[in-house]
């Protein structure tokens, strides 16, 4: 099983993908609730280069507020982390797959709520 969604975007830079990708996981009911920079983090901690690449922390709190009504402690893998890469052929992003990190936790009802969510993302990700 894979673990994320993907998708290739080759007609546009990181900058533009980031405004497609906020806009679309809004559509879907998800905010973006933090932003990293691994790229300026990686320059700034250890020096190094490396391609644009960035964590965007995405969370729909309608379905986070089920999931943790039926799993107090999931919140240990929230929020759907989504991430915007630079890559040879353009921009790569690519969400969690929720039922993919989901599967250590033994709990049908938790697991139905996370389909729910693949399923709003895989959306989203399309509509990049």
């Amino acid at each position: 099983m894979t673990y994320t969604i993907n998708r290739i975007i080759s007609d546009a830079g990181i900058d533009d993908v980031d405004t497609r990708a906020r806009k679309a996981l809004a559509d879907h009911g998800f905010g973006v609730l933090t932003e990293i920079d691994v790229k300026a983090t990686m320059k700034k901690k250890l020096d190094v280069e490396m391609p644009a690449y960035r964590i965007l922390g995405a969370c729909n709190p309608k379905m986070a507020h089920q999931a943790i009504g039926i799993e107090p402690r999931v919140g240990a893998t929230l929020p759907c982390n989504v991430i915007l890469r630079e890559v040879e052929s353009g921009v790569e992003v690519s969400a969690i797959d929720p039922v993919a990190s989901m599967q250590a936790i033994q709990n049908g009802e938790l697991t139905a709520v996370a389909g729910q969510v693949r399923e709003l993302l895989a959306e989203a990700v399309a509509e990049i």
